[in-house]
């Protein structure tokens, strides 16, 4: 921190300089690491994400289903919890009588991941993972969503 009170970061270089005394195994993954996390923050992907989750879950009618694809495992836990729960922090909702909130029906227990094939074709895809829900017959005001 000391070196941006110094002087205010002009380039990439800047920053890549004074990230090298901190990189800790592979230099460009490391610093690839550092620039996507950068990225999510300064693009709000996460609350992004959160958003598109529960406006999908207002739009679709029950039976409807949702198709996520994540690239990241921030965003595919994200996505998991949703489904799960309907809020991205995984926190379990009940009703009055003990009974717990279960917006979707899982169609893919595990995420589905690209094939060897497909991977081979496309390598960008290594990171996919696929999650499916089938809305339920729930009210869109069952869930506390401030």
């Amino acid at each position: 921190m000391a070196a941006r009170q110094t002087k205010a970061f002009e380039t990439i270089s800047d920053l890549v300089n004074l990230l090298e005394p901190l990189v800790i195994g592979q230099y460009w993954k490391y610093l690839s690491q550092v620039f996507q996390a950068l990225r999510m923050e300064v693009n709000d992907e996460v609350g992004a994400l959160e958003d598109f989750l529960k406006d999908a879950f207002q739009i679709l009618k029950p039976g409807g289903r949702l198709v996520v694809i994540a690239y990241h495992s921030i965003e595919d836990r994200c996505v998991k919890q949703f489904l799960k729960t309907g809020n991205v922090e995984g926190t379990i909702q009940r009703d009055f009588y003990g009974a717990i909130f279960r917006p979707f029906h899982l169609i893919t227990k595990k995420a589905i991941e690209p094939s060897d094939s497909e991977l081979s074709e496309n390598s960008r895809a290594r990171s996919a993972k696929m999650r499916v829900g089938e809305r339920l017959a729930i009210s869109n005001e069952t869930f506390d969503w401030e």
